[in-house]
């Protein structure tokens, strides 16, 4: 079952490159009394990821704060060193590049899946995007064909 609106997320522990290298952050650190747009893809450096999806954010990146949005978190199951590669190559320095690395995120959240078909491996993130506020999901918007409902514009419209 995944998660729902109005279920907190669970605390994970994941990594972001900080300035000397991988660091820990939990999920706690990244949404305790925060409002937090957070996205989710099935791979970094994949074409619809790469062409659409983050660079939706990118783009849209000050119209989102200026909803009352204190940090835009980009996520999916690759390792740390992909995830900012990633962020450089997509200018997402105002978005902060989340490593699930071992699929612990994407596991808890009831939001992964076995994406063997396309050689990427049996546990990858599914494309969603969410609203969280406090560390509670106030909207979960999950693709499974396409980027529409977790789009940039879908979830600035949202906010």
């Amino acid at each position: 079952m995944s998660i729902q609106v109005g279920d907190k997320i669970p605390s994970v522990s994941l990594q972001v490159m900080g300035a000397k290298g991988p660091e820990k952050v939990t999920t706690d650190e990244l949404f305790a009394g925060k409002k937090v747009v957070m996205m989710a893809v099935p791979g970094a450096f994949t074409p619809g990821c790469s062409m659409t999806h983050l660079p939706g954010f990118v783009v849209k990146i000050d119209e989102i704060k200026a909803k009352g949005v204190d940090a835009v978190i980009c996520t999916s199951v690759n390792d740390v060193f992909v995830m900012h590669a990633w962020g450089q190559n997509q200018n997402a320095e105002h978005i902060t590049m989340l490593a699930d690395g071992n699929g612990a995120l994407a596991s808890e959240l009831g939001l992964s899946m076995d994406a063997s078909g396309f050689e990427m491996g049996p546990l990858r993130s599914q494309r969603y995007a969410m609203i969280v506020n406090d560390g509670v999901v106030e909207l979960l918007n999950v693709d499974t064909k396409g980027i529409d409902k977790s789009s940039a514009e879908t979830i600035l419209a949202a906010l």
